[in-house]
């Protein structure tokens, strides 16, 4: 089990650092929506075009990433959506049990799934070099292969979870909130989540 958590607390610190870098795109998002609002006042005052298709693109492009980058991260710090009003009530093992199963025949199978039905439609893209149809448009196939990418990353983070979720069930782990266990301190001496 220990050679397991230690993959699962690598997969952790990918997921984490992929994380961290994507937040910057919420900045950079939002640069670019502040500038094709004022651009384009500014470009009819001065008729000049300040404002393009490509710049509106490049906001939805970085939305996209966060989107689909940011899905493992959120995984990762439990942050879904949950509507389920007895698991709160639970205790930690029986959650645990739960996500374990929860990730085991869903997550990762519907991952899989969706890799499987997406892969042709990217890659046909990325052979025809799909571009936007818009004037100005950027390239679609880029941002197209990223959802291969989201899928791959929660797979691997989905694993994780599963993990870090039967170590819990067995007692390997002790519960996220519970005493401090030493397989949840990470290398950085911080406690992981």
């Amino acid at each position: 089990m220990e050679l397991l958590l230690r993959l699962s607390r690598s997969i952790d610190r990918l997921t984490e650092s992929i994380g961290k870098l994507v937040l910057w795109l919420v900045l950079v998002m939002v640069a670019i929506g502040m500038w094709n609002a004022v651009g384009r006042y500014i470009g009819q005052a001065i008729g000049v075009g300040l404002s393009s298709n490509a710049f509106i693109e490049a906001q939805w492009y970085c939305f996209s990433l966060l989107f689909l980058l940011g899905a493992s991260y959120t995984l990762k710090h439990d942050e879904h959506v949950r509507m389920d009003m007895l698991y709160n009530t639970w205790p930690p093992q029986r959650r645990a049990l739960a996500n374990a199963i929860g990730a085991a025949l869903f997550l990762v199978p519907f991952s899989a799934l969706t890799l499987w039905f997406a892969w042709k439609p990217v890659s046909n893209s990325w052979k025809i070099q799909e571009v936007s149809p818009d004037p100005g448009g950027l390239p679609r196939y880029p941002i197209k292969a990223m959802i291969l990418v989201c899928f791959v990353l929660l797979i691997v983070q989905g694993i994780s979870e599963i993990i870090k979720n039967v170590a819990i069930v067995t007692g390997h782990r002790t519960p996220p909130g519970s005493a401090i266990d030493p397989n949840q301190i990470a290398p950085n001496g911080e406690r992981e989540s």
